[in-house]
């Protein structure tokens, strides 16, 4: 299959990418791996095709101890090879398979917005950003956050004539640990559902914050704020396991109930791989798996 015609530019630098897309409408071209599947089937046909793979300062990972800014051409097996924030690397092992993992973006990944993919789930539990530039005489940009950046199924804040040039994903603070389960048809597919947590401990071994974030069981990625259900959970023997006695809800609480408030939240749907009953039941199953095993992790790195 051939894609529709289209007029192609080929920029070298970010400023003339970003007049390039004040000038004429069009797609960005980074790793192409959703775009030109979707051009060949004729689903999405620009008019203009705005390359921007020889713009060489948008390949950079920026690591701080504040946190990483992945560049827009930054590929998917150059941010996990890199290592440089322990979620991002998680998902990034998820996602698809290694042929597209070294053609596709971290940014354009977040860009196409799919709401059963990982990444989008990655940025929006850590509350990390986008930075999307504009031309109006000169380069203008803007930083939105995941929470305003993911609007609806394959549907960002990127407006016409923006560029997405990187994405920050926030450093993780002392005593957290990360985990990102998910469940799929066969290895590399769309996952029928996926959760990634984040779990804060203190130095008691108690746990202090708890967030996840979900995948495909909703229009964006759905997070949730699990505190109030595990918070005060003591952190207590190998693997991760915990002692909800400890609680401040006591043993009724904890994670099961947490897994409960994140199924409340979901909005699946059900299609010809899985009813959305079961998408809801296992991402219940998911979190509650997350959550323990980040918690653990989160204990380990405080030496408890």
């Amino acid at each position: 299959m051939k894609p529709p015609p289209f007029a192609y530019h080929a920029p070298r630098d970010v400023g003339a990418a970003l007049r390039t897309l004040a000038q004429v409408p069009g797609k960005v071209l980074a790793g192409g791996q959703s775009l030109i599947p979707l051009m060949n089937m004729r689903l999405a046909a620009p008019e203009h095709l705005v390359d921007i793979n020889r713009i060489g300062s948008l390949s950079t990972i920026d690591a701080t101890p504040a946190g990483v800014r992945v560049g827009a051409l930054v590929r998917h097996s150059d941010a996990e090879h890199a290592g440089a924030h322990p979620l991002l690397t998680r998902a990034l092992k998820l996602v698809a398979h290694p042929a597209i993992r070294n053609r596709g973006t971290v940014v354009g990944s977040l860009v196409h917005a799919d709401p059963a993919a990982e990444l989008p789930a990655v940025l929006a539990v850590l509350d990390g950003t986008i930075r999307l530039a504009r031309w109006e005489g000169r380069a203008v940009e803007r930083e939105v956050p995941a929470r305003e950046f993911f609007v609806g199924p394959l549907e960002s804040a990127v407006r016409p004539g923006e560029l997405a040039v990187s994405a920050y994903f926030p450093a993780l603070g002392p005593g957290t640990g990360t985990a990102f389960e998910e469940v799929a048809r066969r290895h590399g597919d769309y996952a029928l559902a996926g959760v990634c947590a984040v779990v804060t401990v203190d130095g008691d071994a108690r746990v202090t914050a708890a967030r996840v974030a979900c995948v495909g069981v909703g229009p964006v990625p759905v997070v949730v704020d699990v505190t109030g259900a595990c918070g005060g959970a003591d952190v207590t023997g190998a693997f991760g396991e915990v002692d909800m006695t400890g609680a401040s809800g006591g043993a009724a609480g904890g994670w099961a109930e947490a897994a409960r408030a994140v199924q409340e939240e979901t909005e699946p749907e059900s299609d010809v791989h899985a009813s959305a009953a079961y998408r809801r039941h296992l991402v219940g199953v998911l979190a509650e798996r997350a959550l323990r095993s980040a918690a653990g992790e989160g204990a380990a790195a405080r030496g408890a």
